[in-house]
């Protein structure tokens, strides 16, 4: 090939480049340029209500065990052997009031009370004569006392002494030792048989017919059915709310009804570990058992000036955000009282708009936007009326 043949490839080659990055320049001016992703709005959309003032009871949840009201240990005061009577001493055994609850063979120490009264009616007998002789006037009155006295009978009261002188000689015949013996003794026979104080069932019993009861000894437990007394704790922060005589509305998640009970009693005492206060709730009902557990709720005081709000928009157990110019703001308040869901608080003003939802990352001087009730923002305005937030009523 002659030179001037490579020469003249060389230059066609250098013109088809030259055309190439031309064409490219060219085709690169006609594309239009790539448009830009507009800026995101990281501020954060939130719910928000309105701040309402108003009055609120305090209501209290509650729950413990029923224990009878009345409900006595019963004790034999005399020795002897359990007789049977109509109705068992057992277990479940129900006596209506005045019933024979419990009765111990009385032969022996009745016996006894009959030996008493015949010396005391001997001595008296043997008294006679010097009284005829002295004391005429008292003859006579003890003359009617000896024919009217029965063994079988209650001792009478023994005649009035004339003057300190007849006293002192009835008095020196032992007259008046023995009488107060028999009465003593008329009293203990009483003890052989107790009688039931009040209409009730026997929930403890420890002895059968027949066996030996020895003084002093426990035989069982009397209760009184229907009447009842719910003892449960309360916290003292919580004890201002609430006043002997207030409603309280029972239920058992055992059994259907519902009890209304009242608060009879407020100890005075608190428990130092837990900081509660006993309080006693009587309830009375058919259905009711001792040992039952009742769950209920007192009907509270009333806190004026008071907001309920959930629980988990408090902070640090005191403080709420509000919004204001579009910006949170920590507000501290005071919690009056809280359950497992909610608190009351005081120191809100009515008007004040109140972060709704728990914002795990808010903090003071946040900027937001709030969302009005619709789903879209609410324009930002520093005094939002009630159809651009949420609320609780």
């Amino acid at each position: 090939m002659s030179t001037l043949s490579r020469r003249i490839g060389v230059l066609a080659g250098v013109a088809v480049l030259a055309l190439a990055v031309g064409g490219a320049y060219l085709l690169s001016q006609l594309k239009a340029p790539p448009a830009r992703n507009p800026a995101i709005d990281q501020t954060k959309v939130v719910d928000t209500m309105l701040v309402h003032n108003r009055s609120l009871s305090a209501p209290l949840s509650i729950q413990g065990e029923l224990v009878a009201f009345d409900k006595i240990d019963v004790f034999s005061e005399v020795s002897g052997t359990l007789v049977e009577t109509e109705r068992p001493f057992k277990v479940g055994s129900y006596f209506p009031e005045g019933s024979i609850l419990i009765k111990v063979d009385p032969e022996e120490a009745r016996l006894n009370l009959f030996s008493q009264k015949s010396n005391l009616l001997n001595a008296i007998t043997q008294l006679m004569p010097d009284l005829k002789i002295d004391y005429p006037d008292s003859y006579r009155q003890y003359l009617d006392y000896i024919n009217r006295f029965e063994l079988e009978q209650p001792i009478p009261p023994l005649p009035e002494p004339g003057s300190k002188q007849e006293k002192f000689f009835i008095a020196s015949r032992n007259i008046y030792a023995q009488y107060y013996t028999i009465k003593s003794a008329e009293e203990r026979l009483s003890k052989y048989v107790l009688y039931a104080p009040f209409s009730g069932v026997v929930t403890a019993a420890s002895i059968n017919p027949g066996a030996l009861v020895r003084s002093g000894q426990k035989l069982g437990e009397l209760m009184r059915t229907g009447n009842y007394e719910l003892e449960v704790t309360v916290p003292l922060r919580e004890l201002s709310y609430i006043r002997p005589g207030y409603a309280v509305q029972l239920y058992s998640d055992d059994i259907e009804g519902n009890w209304t009970g009242r608060v009879k009693r407020i100890s005075d005492q608190v428990d130092p570990g837990t900081q509660t206060v006993k309080i006693f709730i009587g309830v009375s009902g058919k259905r009711l058992r001792e040992g039952m557990y009742l769950k209920g709720e007192v009907a509270g005081s009333r806190i004026p000036e008071a907001m309920a709000i959930p629980k988990n928009l408090l902070e640090d157990q005191k403080t709420v955000f509000l919004v204001q110019d579009s910006l949170f703001r920590k507000r501290e308040v005071l919690v009056v009282k809280e359950d497992t869901e909610q608190v009351i608080v005081r120191g809100l003003k009515d008007g004040e708009v109140l972060l709704a939802t728990q914002l795990p990352d808010a903090y003071d001087g946040m900027k937001v936007r709030m969302r009005a009730p619709g789903g879209d923002t609410a324009g930002e305005t520093n005094n939002p009326g009630p159809e651009a937030v949420g609320s609780l009523q």
